[in-house]
């Protein structure tokens, strides 16, 4: 005679029948692996704050904000910074090292590519794209002219005209900018956008991004 095996469709294997306890580890698992903590040591902070309000796994704060009868709330913060604000039901708190049945989280999640960016060519560039690299020789820069802002204010802006041997395009230089660079330097440009200004392709160097001299005009 056959016994038939009652499991609810979509719920996690193992013995976390609540899909709420199994997320709740889940999410400890990923907090453990990115700050690159132990494990047990981080379960093991977590329930002394539940005992005593509030502890610490290296970096981390662990604050327990609020109990109830069956479950605790905490806050997980870096410095000023907020990690994560999770519930978790007492009786995980109370199970032996819960998270070793979630150590496959290291294997499913692929480490960040620390490979360097390469430079784009400015004949590949088009209006929209961000966060461009690229190397260029500056072949031209004109005279700076005075704009003012909404506040009043004025700056100065020169255009310089940039080349990569794939094309040429144009590159404006603001303030203490224009004075950095002369014709003829190579010059490394990181964190542009491609803007349309008065119906052509423009480099634009964002507000995060950096201009530097590779190689200087040696005329």
């Amino acid at each position: 005679m056959r016994i038939k095996e009652s499991r609810e469709r979509g719920r996690p294997r193992g013995r976390y029948h609540k899909l709420a306890d199994y997320t709740s580890l889940e999410y400890i698992g990923l907090i453990s692996l990115k700050y690159e903590l132990d494990p047990t040591a981080f379960f093991n902070s977590l329930i002394e704050a539940c005992q005593r309000q509030e502890s610490t796994c290296k970096n981390l704060s662990i604050d327990c904000r609020m109990k109830t009868e069956d479950s605790a709330v905490f806050l997980i913060t870096e410095g000023l910074n907020v990690v994560a604000q999770f519930p978790l039901a007492k009786h995980v708190l109370n199970e032996t090292n819960p998270l070793k049945e979630f150590a496959y989280i290291k294997k499913t999640i692929k480490k960040p590519d620390t490979e360097k960016s390469v430079n784009s060519q400015i004949k590949d560039l088009k209006v929209g794209m961000k966060r461009i690299k690229l190397k260029a020789k500056v072949i031209e820069i004109s005279k700076p002219n005075t704009v003012f802002n909404r506040e009043g204010n004025f700056n100065l802006v020169a255009n310089a005209k940039i080349t990569d041997k794939t094309g040429i395009i144009d590159l404006p230089l603001w303030n203490k900018q224009i004075q950095t660079i002369v014709v003829g330097d190579t010059i490394q440009i990181e964190n542009a956008s491609i803007v349309v200004f008065r119906g052509e392709r423009q480099l634009r160097i964002t507000k995060t991004g950096k201009m530097s001299i590779v190689q200087k005009n040696k005329n």
